[in-house]
């Protein structure tokens, strides 16, 4: 435990040098990425060896400042499993961002954005590891803190301070949650730690109250619908490798507060499991949706979160609904897929936010309609932005196809019950629904960026610097491993499961998933695609082909207009989904004999909750408050002393 403190210690330490950065030196810059993969390096290799020791590793100190806090830090199976994809995305972001976001063409913003993301990094690793109320939530408010300045990164930008501006409202209003949810388990359990797993009844109305509080407080951090008002906006704005850390690693930390929540109670109710079911299967379809609807590639990928939160959600409901009837395999099955899930979501999310960065930094847009034949300039991108897509979409030999195998299991383990619940049988096509629709969104990006033909004249004839195609390579290579390896994992879930709970003892995942099976077909039918590709390129090489234009449709010239459009695409199921999306349309069609313009037809999909509901709500009620204070704050001083006495007449009658 004390090593990897020191690991934390060296992250959070990269920041100065990162400000130091900001006058324009290399030096500085390469200081700050170096304490940071050495932090990163050294927090893997502290959290292997506490996982290879039999006991769980703690530190306690006292903490003078704050009555009833202490420095105590626990390290267990549970946020060893949040921990190395928070490394892993850190490490990678550290050294894409000198080539994204380099000093020398941007010393204020650079700076800026070298010593926040370390804290939020930082933040984040030390709250995997609190073991004292007080000192979760102070973690807790730093990195809610830290990444909201991450988000305001590009400060002339009016539309990164309206997202971070949402993002922290949402934030706070869920860390308000949070703090009643903890005051009633200090309640339950008075002591300067928390409580240790499975020992708290669930039977109460104290047990509900806490489960509900930290549902919406740790689900706003999730970015669950319908607590994901934030989320898009705050993951378009932020540079990509910010993205790639808020979407791979900073969001789960609502996943794991519930997940240690939830771990402290014996035999959870069955509404509890009813209840996480439920948004699991609206966050994941209705994520997906709105991704599909979106023209901004990085909105869209925030969309896509959404709906993964929505299968980790999936699994983590069905190993409550398992608790909760007993039955150990589906419990093991369900938390070992949400758990694999958290990792892999992680590693491919991430992959994908600094391939679209990739983009972005050689284009100038995030837009979609303005790619277009981007393969033949950035083929290293585009390869590595196709592998997440296929990771994404659960497909083999990658790392996504085995969570969502693992979920799926755990649901079909659901059959043993006498009294199968309805969530649970809607749970398998919600799933599969979720997976093809995941698979229409990813063939429309890839398809409309890297392939056909030039939208608009960009400037790109290279792909982007190794310093960014190097960290796009390790998590490929980690996605890579764990689809055809995903054995080498098993013991990491078995830790966490224990350490969710300690009932589950006698249910050892290898028993229950056959991994040496997914790792021979996955191995199969990796050799089976370098087989066909070699072949094909050899049968190439022996032709002499031709580079043409891609074929119109019997046009003579290649014409962009001609080509998809993100709304043509995808207009099938917008319109199918158009009671939820809400979608609006903008025509102008062409008038007289000889139009001087084209006809032209642009979509918006707002979200409905935030453009709809919550954004006029506060307009309206601000207009209230500003008319009450006007009445109130009249500038009498009689009127204040009247409000005085009734304030205090109030109180005597409340302690009376």
């Amino acid at each position: 435990m004390t090593l990897f403190l020191i690991a934390v210690c060296l992250l959070i330490l990269s920041a100065i040098p990162g400000v130091l950065a900001g006058r324009g030196s290399i030096f500085w810059e390469r200081c700050t990425t170096a304490l940071a993969l050495t932090g990163c390096l050294l927090g893997i290799a502290a959290t292997t060896l506490t996982l290879l020791h039999p006991e769980t590793s703690v530190f306690v100190s006292r903490w003078s400042l704050v009555p009833s806090a202490a420095l105590a830090f626990k390290l267990d199976g549970l946020s060893a499993v949040f921990i190395y994809p928070a490394l892993l995305v850190t490490a990678a972001g550290s050294l894409y961002t000198n080539g994204y976001w380099p000093v020398k063409e941007r010393p204020g913003s650079g700076a800026w954005l070298r010593f926040f993301y370390p804290i939020l990094a930082g933040a984040i690793l030390l709250l995997l590891c609190s073991n004292n109320p007080f000192l979760f939530l102070m973690n807790w408010e730093v990195m809610a803190l830290a990444g909201y300045f991450l988000v305001i990164t590009e400060r002339k930008s009016e539309d990164a301070h309206k997202a971070g501006f949402i993002y922290l409202v949402a934030t706070h209003t869920g860390t308000l949650a949070l703090f009643g949810c903890f005051a009633l388990l200090m309640h339950a359990a008075p002591g300067e730690y928390l409580p240790e797993a499975v020992s708290l009844a669930a039977d109460s109305r104290l047990s509900g109250a806490v489960f509900l509080l930290a549902l919406f407080g740790f689900g706003f951090k999730t970015g669950m619908i319908p607590l994901h008002i934030w989320l898009p906006g705050a993951h378009a704005n932020a540079p990509s490798n910010v993205s790639a850390l808020m979407s791979g690693v900073m969001i789960k930390m609502g996943i794991y507060g519930l997940m240690r929540v939830t771990s402290f109670f014996s035999v959870p109710p069955l509404w509890w499991g009813e209840t996480i079911l439920g948004l699991a299967l609206v966050s994941s379809i209705l994520g997906v949706v709105l991704a599909i609807a979106q023209h901004d590639i990085k909105r869209l990928l925030a969309y896509h979160s959404v709906e993964n939160i929505g299968i980790i959600l999936l699994g983590f409901g069905l190993a409550l609904l398992g608790r909760s009837y007993h039955n150990e395999s589906m419990a093991a099955l369900g938390l070992a897929g949400a758990l694999l899930h958290v990792i892999n979501h992680g590693l491919f999310k991430a992959l994908l936010f600094l391939s679209a960065g990739s983009m972005i930094h050689k284009t100038g847009t995030r837009t979609l309609m303005h790619y277009g034949g981007l393969l033949r300039s950035m083929p290293y991108t585009g390869f590595f932005f196709l592998v997440g897509a296929i990771a994404i979409c659960g497909l083999p030999p990658l790392n996504g196809f085995v969570s969502e195998w693992l979920v799926y299991i755990g649901i079909f383990s659901t059959l043993q019950q006498g009294h199968i619940p309805l969530l649970a049988i809607l749970a398998a096509p919600g799933l599969a629904m979720t997976g093809g629709l995941a698979l229409l969104c990813f063939s429309k990006v890839f398809g409309l960026s890297f392939l056909g033909e030039p939208r608009t004249a960009l400037p790109v004839t290279t792909d982007s610097p190794k310093s960014m195609l190097l960290p796009m390579a390790l998590l490929f290579g980690c996605c890579l491993w764990i689809g055809i390896a995903p054995v080498t994992l098993m013991p990491l879930l078995q830790k966490g499961i224990e350490t969710w709970s300690a009932t589950l003892l006698g249910s050892p995942l290898n028993a229950l998933v056959s991994a040496g099976h997914i790792s021979l077909a996955a191995l199969s039918l990796l050799v089976v695609v370098i087989l066909l590709t070699v072949i094909f390129q050899r049968k190439g090489a022996q032709r002499q082909i031709k580079n043409q234009a891609t074929w119109g449709c019997g046009y003579i010239h290649a014409i962009a207009r001609v080509q998809y459009t993100t709304s043509s695409f995808a207009q099938m199921i917008t319109d199918f989904f158009g009671w939820a999306l809400q979608t609006e349309s903008r025509e102008e069609k062409p008038t007289g004999i000889f139009p001087a313009s084209a006809a032209t037809k642009k979509t918006h999909t707002p979200d409905v909750l935030l453009d709809y509901l919550l954004q006029p709500l506060f307009v309206k009620s601000g207009a209230i408050a500003v008319k009450i204070r006007c009445w109130v704050q009249n500038g009498i001083i009689g009127c204040y002393l009247l409000y005085t006495l009734l304030a205090t007449c109030l109180l005597l009658i409340a302690a009376w």
